[in-house]
């Protein structure tokens, strides 16, 4: 499944990928379910988090099994390997890297065991303090003894060794105080599920309830493929204990909401509610508000696949404008582990996308599309819809110019990078080839979240970050150095 030296291929050029987060966690108390194949359905609702890895932890009481790859949930998981996970508590993760290198070692769960307690762990987000949590390892283990590159493992190695004093919930609550960045976490040990979130609550994380047990995920709609009832979001520093005493709550921080604007706009599914809020909704809204302020004479409104289009609805009903699907989505092409021929990646987007020419053709196209992060996939879009014989094409973006790059779990990549990061709008227009390009305004998308002001991350918008991050901790290898010296 991967090159020789562990890591994975890819379908396209990065230049052309969208932005991407951290990971998707999933885990499950439920004695007697078949929880590994909970695990295996909770990730495939989750798999649009995290590509490059996934895997299952699963507990039976005395020992914690793990089965982990790099690949998709399909491609990693087969009825064998499900079947040879039994137990009463599952941890899942898809992973995508965002610090630490996209190899077999730093694929999740992470797993430690000492003489007191076994634990795996799950953790969508990024620590912006890793290498400060790397230094308070004991002598004994230091950088010397983490098997892997990832603030997760760093993070996974403390709680293991606080757990020998106390257990794993007292080791959790003492040691989380102490981790800056974003975590939604999700571990357990040989009898307990445990889900937490870091103070500001970046990534998304809920609890729900089956009918003999719990669940905990990412997002709603993983609960919705597994049949659990919704319960609640974990708060913002929040720690949760799941098992046959129910759900106990203890709070090892103050919360103090940023919940990711950026998982409204395009991350999360559109089935999925986050702080109240169906995405969905969210996203229509967006392009209503979008039509207000970015208006286009036009004949035909056609969203971008899959992510533009709850805004491109939106923006059809706002302006009057007809909706109408002018591009195929091809949905099998995504990560493969096929190398594609020099005359194949040339093809780009074409590869994902294909224009329906008798709808085009003759009209003046709005397009939409959730962001643009460095323009190359707009700049082949619009050339698309003119060889197809769009007479103008207008680009609408579902949310504002990307110009920060992002600490908390998205690949957003360096400022130089972001188109936006060093063009105006007239430039980004021009270097993509539109007739107009508009945005939504950062007022009017906060708005359609109907989140409360001041509770939302705009970092990547406004460059505002809610936790600092050192120049040590602004990489995917922070200890990389370290650990391979």
């Amino acid at each position: 499944m991967a090159k020789p030296d562990g890591r994975l291929t890819h379908d396209l050029d990065p230049a052309d990928r969208p932005p991407r987060d951290a990971c998707g966690v999933f885990g499950v108390w439920s004695p007697g379910e078949d929880v590994a194949k909970l695990g295996y359905y909770g990730l495939h609702a989750l798999q649009h988090r995290g590509q490059e890895s996934a895997g299952i932890a699963v507990s039976d009481g005395r020992r914690i099994v793990v089965h982990k790859e790099m690949g998709l949930v399909a491609q990693v998981f087969d009825e064998p390997s499900l079947t040879a996970l039994r137990g009463d508590i599952a941890v899942a993760h898809c992973r995508y890297s965002t610090t630490g290198a996209p190899v077999w070692a730093n694929a999740q769960p992470t797993f430690r065991s000492t003489r007191a307690v076994s634990i795996a762990l799950g953790h969508n987000g990024n620590l912006t303090n890793t290498r400060e949590l790397a230094a308070m390892l004991p002598a004994e283990n230091g950088f010397a003894g983490l098997h892997a590159t990832s603030d997760t493992d760093v993070l996974t190695e403390l709680i293991a060794v606080g757990a020998d004093d106390g257990g794993v919930e007292e080791a959790a609550a003492r040691i989380l105080p102490l981790v800056r960045g974003a975590y939604s976490l999700v571990f357990m040990d040989e009898n307990t599920l445990y889900a937490a979130r870091d103070p500001q609550g970046f990534r998304p994380l809920v609890i729900g309830q089956l009918a003999g047990g719990w669940v905990a995920a990412s997002e709603t709609a993983a609960l919705d493929i597994v049949g659990a009832t919704f319960l609640r979001e974990v708060e913002p520093g929040e720690l949760i204990t799941l098992d046959e005493r129910g759900v106990r709550s203890r709070r090892f921080a103050p919360a103090a909401p940023k919940v990711c604007l950026f998982e409204y706009v395009y991350l999360a599914r559109p089935d999925t509610t986050i702080g109240g809020r169906g995405l969905h909704a969210t996203r229509v809204e967006i392009g209503r508000k979008l039509a207000a302020e970015a208006p286009a004479q036009a004949d035909l409104v056609i969203p971008v696949p899959e992510s533009g289009t709850p805004a491109a609805i939106g923006y059809a009903e706002a302006s009057g404008i007809p909706y109408g699907q002018g591009l195929v989505k091809n949905s099998y092409v995504g990560r493969t582990f096929i190398q594609p021929s020099q005359t194949i990646r040339k093809l780009g987007i074409r590869l994902k996308l294909n224009p329906l020419r008798d709808v085009i053709a003759g009209k003046r196209i709005v397009v939409v599309d959730d962001s643009i992060v460095r323009g190359n996939t707009q700049q082949a879009i619009v050339a698309m819809l003119r060889d197809s014989g769009a007479l103008e094409v207008h680009v609408r973006i579902a949310s504002p110019p990307v110009k920060w790059p992002c600490f908390y779990g998205i690949d957003f990549a360096t400022r130089d990078e972001l188109i936006a990061g060093h063009c105006s709008v007239e430039e980004i227009r021009s270097t993509i080839g539109a007739d107009s390009l508009g945005y939504v305004s950062l007022d009017a998308l906060v708005a359609a979240t109907e989140q409360p002001t001041g509770s939302l991350c705009r970092a990547c918008f406004d460059g505002h970050y809610p936790v600092p991050v050192p120049e040590s901790e602004r990489g995917k290898s922070v200890l990389e150095a370290v650990t391979t010296a």
